[in-house]
């Protein structure tokens, strides 16, 4: 009869990946600024969806749900690298309400093109928090997490051109 392996207690297993504890706090940290960004543009930029009028809905309404969706599914590849890095992703309102550089959208909807230009200035603070990251992801050796913020970056940088674009004479 073959011996069973014993098993070790989940909480006994100490994370060794190549990174120190007090690089992975935070890099983890610094993802959670980005999570709580991104959620936060997401919920302004679905708002915007629901909320637009004007001359231009049709084209807003499209490019909108697009952002918004784009956001939605941002979001779990950066909880998901917090998570692989030992912590805790945060989840709550309240949590993004401290860790957000972004404000709340207007509780009375903006003229369509002042949205565009919320969501551009949007678009551009989750670009600065990703790129603030860069220093703790290149001092530890990161590369997995520098490839979700060059993904990140790339995002936001040519979303808020084509924003910033529509704002032109």
């Amino acid at each position: 009869m073959a011996k069973k392996a014993p098993t070790v207690p989940a909480k006994s297993l100490k994370m060794d990946i190549g990174i120190s504890d007090k690089d992975r706090a935070a890099i983890a940290q610094g993802l959670s600024r980005l999570l709580a960004d991104t959620y936060t543009l997401y919920l302004t930029t679905h708002n915007f969806h629901w909320n637009v009028t004007g001359p231009m809905f049709n084209s807003l309404h499209a490019m909108f749900m697009e952002q918004y969706t784009e956001l939605w599914n941002a979001v779990d590849p950066i909880a998901e690298r917090i998570r692989a890095l030992g912590h805790v992703a945060p989840g709550s309102y309240a949590e993004y309400g401290k860790l957000s550089s972004l404000p709340d959208a207007p509780s009375e909807p903006p003229k369509a093109m002042e949205m565009v230009r919320i969501l551009a200035q949007g678009h551009e603070a989750v670009a600065r928090t990703a790129r603030s990251i860069f220093p703790l992801v290149e001092k530890a050796s990161d590369e997995p997490t520098a490839d979700v913020l060059v993904q990140r970056l790339a995002v936001h940088e040519q979303t808020a051109w084509m924003l910033r674009s529509l704002l032109e004479d």
